[in-house]
């Protein structure tokens, strides 16, 4: 285990490898996920891979990047998350996302959590953003049960988009 691995109840994240890219990519391409991830583009392959290349390259320089998140002792990917850069100009935001069949079970919320922890306190972030799309509730669920607070509402890249913030002062 190193230093960036995470354990939850649940799940164990390690930082994205190359190895991860194919069941990522199927991940990120199926229905319910790619329609806020990628504005329901089912991306090229490639790019999954380019996303892996450069999460392992934040690893590296900025401690921080995507991980892969599995149940225990299971093989299969479940989730991802992590910190990415978004928007113009681009800020550094929390990112996560649950495979379809595990919608509901709370994956998200344990996964985000812990994704929020890291962030505070291994990387000191003195806050946390996040963004999502206006009709995206679940992801604006999870945000509010962690106390994430809205700041705006604005467009971003065509996109009517809610913008939040996470202050270290609220984490108890």
């Amino acid at each position: 285990m190193t230093d960036v691995d995470l354990r939850t109840n649940r799940l164990e994240l390690r930082p994205l490898t190359p190895a991860d890219a194919e069941q990522l990519h199927a991940l990120w391409t199926a229905p319910g996920v790619r329609r806020y991830l990628w504005d329901d583009e089912v991306i090229p392959f490639d790019h999954t891979r380019d996303v892996v290349a450069e999460s392992t390259r934040l690893f590296e320089t900025a401690g921080y990047g995507l991980w892969a998140a599995r149940l225990h002792s299971a093989a299969d990917l479940v989730a991802f998350g992590g910190y990415w850069f978004f928007h113009e100009p681009p800020r550094l935001e929390l990112l996560f996302g649950v495979a379809e069949p595990h919608w509901g079970q709370g994956l998200a919320n344990e996964l985000a959590s812990a994704l929020v922890t890291f962030g505070l306190t291994r990387c000191g972030f003195r806050d946390v953003l996040a963004s999502t799309d206006v009709p995206n509730v679940r992801s604006v669920r999870v945000l509010a049960k962690l106390g994430f607070r809205l700041e705006r509402q604005a467009s971003s890249n065509g996109r009517d988009t809610l913008f939040f913030r996470y202050a270290h002062s609220e984490r108890v």
